[in-house]
């Protein structure tokens, strides 16, 4: 019993140290993975397109898809899990820890970082290190087109001018033709650099409010 138990410690302080959450949020956390898995030992997307908090979210397959992309897991691979573990949807949980108090400012701009390059990677589908205007177009379209109130063309355009928009104020020493060919991590990081990001980036759908990490509904 004392052996296991330390086995459960020594694992959970290796969680700890790899995702920056506490024990009492490893612990909510794990209760979740339980709830979407049926208690089994992985999740696949078919546990996750269960979630009924998802199934009106118009880029409800790039969040789903986020969690089996191996570029969040914090090891420099690329390419897609069929299922994943409970570490590996921690690691993917992680990139939503908002800062605390004791938070140095090295740590939040790393944190920062990291929050956008999980963005850039939903956003760049075909793993090649740049988000190219199919691909944001085919984002802006299904957040526009779905919503019932604009056709897909008028999306398209409204994509198109956004990006050259984006280009010209952001980064004014590329070319049009530049934008088009691909937007780098580089160029993502430009784009966002007014927007703060260490705080906003939540994750409610699984009923876990990613600024406390408790489960159950929020009540804001």
């Amino acid at each position: 019993m004392g052996a296991s138990q330390t086995r459960s410690e020594n694992q959970y302080q290796d969680l700890m140290d790899k995702t920056g959450f506490s024990l009492e949020q490893i612990k909510n956390l794990h209760k979740r993975f339980q709830q979407l898995s049926g208690n089994e030992d992985t999740i696949s997307r078919e546990n996750l397109e269960t979630i009924p908090a998802l199934a009106n979210n118009p880029i409800r397959k790039q969040i789903i898809e986020a969690f089996f992309d191996k570029r969040n897991q914090h090891q420099n691979e690329v390419g897609s899990l069929e299922e994943i573990g409970f570490e590996q949807f921690l690691m993917v949980m992680s990139h939503f820890r908002p800062p605390t108090l004791k938070t140095t400012e090295e740590e939040r701009e790393a944190m920062r970082k990291e929050k956008l390059r999980f963005l850039f990677n939903m956003h760049d589908t075909d793993n090649d290190g740049t988000i190219t205007l199919v691909e944001y177009r085919k984002v802006v379209e299904e957040l526009l087109s779905k919503s019932g109130a604009i056709g897909q063309e008028a999306a398209k355009a409204i994509a198109d001018a956004a990006m050259l928009e984006v280009a010209s104020t952001n980064v004014p020493h590329m070319e049009p033709d530049d934008f088009y060919e691909g937007i780098t991590f580089e160029h993502f990081e430009q784009i966002l650099k007014g927007l703060e990001m260490e705080t906003r980036m939540h994750i409610r759908f699984l009923d876990v409010d990613t600024t406390t990490m408790r489960c159950g509904k929020s009540t804001s």
